[in-house]
């Protein structure tokens, strides 16, 4: 693993957005891995190890996220920056076209991204998002984001991300303090607090708790690259019906329920990661 950052222009001024590389950075293939909400580019050591011969695999900080800046305008917390960060980034490892791999909020980005002309995405993976949403899910993630207490070791980290990240599935002890080891960060005082800037909360509660609805399907109509669609079986963020008409309309998505696992699959299995590689190197975008 290699760690780098890009220097990005936003509304504000400039920030740096770090992100993490694995497998030979000569090779042309680039997978993009991208995070959900809260989460950062260190979810994917896994897989992006497990997938390190194949690909450079890059999984970048999201502004805000892990170890990126943090914005002094928590309103710049929003897809149309995401995006233009991403390109950056891509810009950066100087390939015209990568394949993506998006949890959540780095699918949503993803299918910005893929729905454009002349889009770099040549192969897409929506990882338990689609284009409706279930407001009742995004009213239980705002109960929680930029709520989150300090801790006062990792064991007290530990018992809260359990309790948030519950529908990651049924993770080892190793998992769920990797999942904490990499979801928070030391505090200068002492303890720890989570790995994110607690004002993206701000925004959020803008855009999707005071919605009716959220409907993007005329950006996932616009998608032209192959498509897999991964979800949660007990997902309460992309719901079945909306999975199933995704197979069926715009790219027409392969999908994949996967068990035991609600919002959403962390490719810490064997089995996850193989469902994604399958579909990746099943053919070249």
């Amino acid at each position: 693993m290699r760690e780098s950052s890009v220097r990005c222009l936003g509304p504000h001024g400039l920030h740096r957005m770090a992100y993490t590389e694995w497998g030979d950075p000569a090779n042309p293939r680039v997978l993009l891995c991208v995070h959900g909400l809260t989460r950062n580019g260190r979810d994917f050591d896994v897989l992006a190890n497990a997938l390190a011969d194949d690909y450079r695999v890059v999984c970048p900080d999201i502004v805000g996220r892990g170890q990126s800046d943090r914005l002094p305008i928590p309103d710049d917390y929003a897809l149309p920056v995401y995006a233009n960060d991403v390109m950056t980034l891509i810009a950066r490892l100087g390939v015209d076209s990568v394949h993506w791999l998006g949890t959540s909020m780095g699918g949503l980005i993803g299918m910005l991204l893929s729905s454009l002309p002349g889009s770099p995405i040549t192969r897409l993976v929506l990882n338990d998002v689609g284009p409706a949403i279930a407001l009742e899910a995004l009213q239980r993630i705002g109960e929680y984001l930029g709520r989150a207490p300090d801790f006062a070791d990792l064991a007290e980290a530990e018992a809260y991300v359990r309790v948030v990240c519950a529908p990651f599935g049924d993770l080892t002890d190793a998992q769920w303090r990797y999942m904490t080891v990499v979801g928070t960060r030391p505090k200068p005082e002492g303890g720890y607090e989570m790995n994110y800037d607690r004002a993206i909360a701000v925004p959020y509660q803008k855009a999707f708790l005071e919605a009716k609805e959220i409907s993007l399907w005329p950006m996932y109509d616009a998608i032209r690259c192959p498509t897999l669609v991964l979800r949660g079986a007990q997902s309460d963020i992309l719901a079945h019906e909306t999975a199933a008409e995704m197979t069926t309309r715009g790219p027409k998505a392969k999908l994949v329920e996967v068990q035991g696992v609600g919002h959403a699959p962390m490719f810490l299995n064997e089995w996850q990661v193989r469902i994604v590689q399958d579909f990746l190197l099943a053919g070249e975008g």
